[in-house]
């Protein structure tokens, strides 16, 4: 998603099909197997730009006849460590990865109302946590900064409903 909150809160095709087309050209250039449940599970992620649970995911998958727990998880984790998705701790929920491949760090917007989502790169957030992080003597292995708020959207839905 190139412009945060751009995409139509129902319509997210392109950005599924973008999404699908970025991960067959990461799993082809790193030899890795993009397998069809692999595939619909990064799918189901990326159809509403909202964190998804494992549990909502198997839920899913379990009415198609498709998946046991652990088939789930082994399959979030390869896209964790392929870098096509991200986990939202604090939410124990998975986001696609706006830019798989290329090695980046900054926060995510999530809409307290709606629930979307979008992944922001900032080099200068992430300068300000290595710097307050060396300043302890700690290392950052991972974040993910998370900000919650209003999107444009639903910002403009209640200023109306005032």
């Amino acid at each position: 998603m190139s412009q945060p909150f751009s995409c139509s809160h129902d319509q997210h095709d392109h950005c599924v099909d973008a999404a699908l087309t970025a991960a067959e050209r990461l799993c082809r250039e790193q030899r890795l197997r993009l397998t069809p449940l692999r595939r619909k599970i990064l799918t189901l992620i990326w159809q509403s730009h909202r964190p998804v649970g494992a549990y909502d995911l198997l839920e899913i998958l379990q009415k198609e006849g498709r998946a046991a727990p652990p088939t789930v998880y082994r399959t979030l984790d390869f896209l964790l460590e392929s870098g096509l998705v991200h986990r939202l701790a604090t939410r124990n929920a998975y986001f696609g990865c706006t830019r798989p491949g290329q090695d980046h760090a900054g926060h995510v917007l999530i809409c307290e109302s709606c629930h979307v989502l979008a992944e922001i790169d900032s080099a200068d957030v992430v300068r300000q946590i290595d710097a307050s992080a060396d300043a302890f003597g700690f290392e950052v292995r991972r974040q993910t900064v998370e900000v919650s708020g209003l999107c444009p959207r639903c910002r403009q839905e209640a200023d109306h409903a005032c």
